[in-house]
């Protein structure tokens, strides 16, 4: 029998086969980290609740097509990323006073808000082009580029070939190619994923 004890692959492979008490020890667990890790980027307590309502929303409705390795890196990223949605649709923009003396470098000042603006909407940009790829694919694609890991990495963790996991992080990159091909941002789009 699950508790919440158990542990969360025990948790997911119960909440596959539509366990909900199984989701909800997960929910339980997971539900404050995840709140934390919206609310150091929105500061908003309903923007926060609507972030990790969504994640456990998706989980569930496709706790049949998901394969998760480690639970908690995948909330993680799953935060970030709904985090970054949840900015977009707001439309909030990420400026950040600097106090002058901080901006002052050799007798020079610096005006950063344009480029921390133009940054941050060709990361919301990027990530809606990633929202139009398979599930799979652009999971492959942030374990490899937003994660950091290595394709080895994502090969175990995902219990796939290591060249499956080179196929799909090239085909993401073609998308993105593709979808920024005319909009002069490609080389400043690879500094973002290396």
């Amino acid at each position: 029998m699950l508790t919440k004890h158990s542990n969360d692959e025990d948790l997911w492979v119960a909440i596959v086969n539509d366990d909900s008490d199984a989701f909800a020890i997960l929910l339980k667990r997971y539900w404050k980290q995840l709140y934390i890790t919206a609310h150091a980027y929105l500061k908003d307590n309903e923007a926060c609740e609507s972030v990790v309502q969504d994640i456990f929303i998706y989980l569930w409705e496709k706790r049949k097509q998901l394969t998760i390795g480690s639970f908690e890196k995948y909330l993680n990223a799953s935060a970030r990323y709904n985090v970054y949605k949840q900015l977009k649709s707001a439309r909030l923009s990420p400026v950040n006073y600097q106090a002058p003396s901080e901006m002052v470098e050799n007798g020079y000042t610096y005006n950063t808000g344009e480029q921390n603006l133009s940054a941050f909407e060709l990361l919301q940009d990027v990530n809606v082009c990633l929202d139009l790829l398979p599930d799979r694919c652009r999971e492959i694609f942030v374990l490899s580029r937003i994660n950091q890991l290595s394709n080895n990495e994502i090969a175990e963790k995902l219990h796939i070939s290591k060249r499956t996991v080179e196929n799909q992080i090239s085909h993401a990159l073609k998308h993105l190619r593709t979808s920024f091909k005319y909009s002069g941002v490609l080389l400043l789009m690879l500094s973002f994923f290396p």
